[in-house]
């Protein structure tokens, strides 16, 4: 299980300013002959989305998202020449509908070197943040991480939940940043597997029902044990097939998936490819792409370097 962020002692992070850049609408020509309507008949033009309050300090955003028991969204920026980091500041971060998402929770723009003070027992020491364990997988790229505030009584309470470094190959749109911010609450590896199944280009369904806890469970456990046994498989089926089926609501009974990634593949990369291998099976992808009543997703790496992903849902007879 992954760490707790460590103790914050202060932060020394700088301002990035950032300001997006609208082209006023041009107004449309009116047809000859057309009166113009009276100020009060006329459309009311759309609202502006809000802008974000992007705070700049790790300390007072954890404690605002602490108090306020809100997700809190990490913004690792690079410098000016980073392209694809500028790119996806100007084009994802400014869409309307992102920034509308975005007011839903404490914002933190800081850059790579940003540094944090610590204490381990009685030592005080600085480290850069995106050098923490806790943000191993950004892979010391810019992007942008979430950690949980919002769930108190969860788990992954104060754990980063979503990590999504920006690199040549990782990009994010602003549908797929919208996807990142509705993704529903739970560990890093279920939200991972869950975005990468939402972004797949055949907009699978599996995953427009309710998240089930049992079937999360029963998911990260068949991960787990895959990994363990370093081998993927529907292992044991028939009896969990019945255990599974029995905790189910309303007659639901249930089906599974099961994949595994390229060995030493990155957590979102190895996601992505999980998916993928879905899809080369039509019996498989015929359980993701449909839409069910509850599923559950999840995933785990291997002694080996290899994920196994399982995808567990409850269908109707």
């Amino acid at each position: 299980m992954p760490r707790r962020l460590p103790f914050l002692l202060g932060a020394f992070v700088a301002f990035l300013p950032f300001a997006a850049t609208r082209l006023p609408a041009g107004e449309a020509e009116k047809p000859a002959g057309e009166a113009e309507k009276p100020a009060g008949d006329r459309e009311k033009p759309a609202a502006e989305p809000p802008e974000i309050d992007w705070l700049s300090d790790y300390g007072e955003a954890v404690a605002a998202a602490e108090s306020r028991g809100k997700m809190l969204l990490i913004h690792f920026t690079a410098p000016g020449d980073d392209e694809p980091s500028g790119r996806f500041q100007q084009q994802t971060l400014s869409y309307p509908a992102v920034r509308e998402r975005l007011t839903q929770y404490i914002c933190l723009r800081i850059c790579l070197g940003a540094t944090i003070a610590t204490r381990q027992g009685d030592e005080r020491q600085e480290i850069e943040l995106i050098e923490h364990e806790g943000f191993a997988e950004m892979l010391g790229r810019p992007g942008i991480a979430i950690i949980d505030y919002a769930h108190r009584e969860a788990p992954y309470y104060g754990r980063v939940v979503s990590k999504f470094p920006i690199t040549e190959k990782l990009w994010y749109t602003p549908e797929k940043m919208q996807v990142i911010l509705d993704l529903p609450a739970g560990t890093l590896t279920q939200r991972t597997l869950i975005y990468a199944v939402r972004t797949h280009p055949e907009r699978p369904r599996s995953t427009d029902g309710a998240l089930c806890p049992n079937l999360v469970e029963e998911a990260a456990e068949h991960s787990r044990h895959q990994a363990r046994i370093r081998r993927q498989g529907h292992h044991d089926w028939e009896t969990r097939f019945h255990r599974i089926t029995r905790d189910l609501p309303g007659g639901l009974v249930a089906s599974e998936v099961c994949a595994e990634s390229w060995p030493g593949e990155r957590l979102l990369e190895a996601a992505i490819e999980c998916v993928r291998s879905w899809r080369l099976s039509s019996g498989h992808w015929s359980a993701v792409r449909a839409e069910h009543e509850v599923y559950g997703y999840d995933m785990k790496r291997g002694s080996n370097g290899v994920w196994y992903a399982t995808g567990l849902f409850g269908k109707r007879r």
